[in-house]
């Protein structure tokens, strides 16, 4: 668990002032047997703290880069949408006899020349475009 603003000046009230230095190495053992619960803290550790405070002259953390946090109550409402896109297949009376008419077609095509089938790009797309228009079927927006 990565240490809080807290336990750096806990670790920086340990090191000590003026003639009352403690070493990294006693830091350690000290922070570790008040903490004893918590894992131990390294020697690199409370170096950077204190090389931090001496720099800075504070030990909290640096602005983060990146995404800004949002309130939570902002977060629960943006996880909800009133109308979600459906996407619907719809089979018409005639599909029976259109799919059975591909069939033989497939396999005519295939008896008559045989690497007709090798010749097929088969995709797992759900989607895609051919000259701008879309391969599937929307429905309006429906409410969740």
């Amino acid at each position: 668990m990565p240490l809080n603003e807290r336990d750096r000046i806990e670790i920086l009230m340990m090191i000590g002032v003026g003639d009352r230095m403690r070493t990294q190495q006693e830091v350690c053992r000290l922070f570790h047997e008040m903490h004893p619960d918590r894992e131990p803290v390294s020697q690199s550790t409370v170096s950077r703290i204190e090389r931090k405070y001496r720099e800075l002259g504070h030990v909290r953390d640096a602005p983060r880069q990146g995404r800004p946090k949002i309130n939570e109550n902002v977060q629960q409402d943006v996880k909800y949408h009133p109308y979600r896109v459906r996407l619907i297949h719809e089979l018409a009376e005639d599909d029976f006899d259109r799919r059975t008419e591909f069939c033989e077609y497939m396999m005519d095509h295939n008896n008559q020349n045989n690497g007709f089938i090798a010749n097929i790009l088969f995709s797992d797309e759900a989607t895609y475009k051919v000259s701008d228009v879309e391969n599937r079927v929307q429905q309006a927006s429906e409410p969740v």
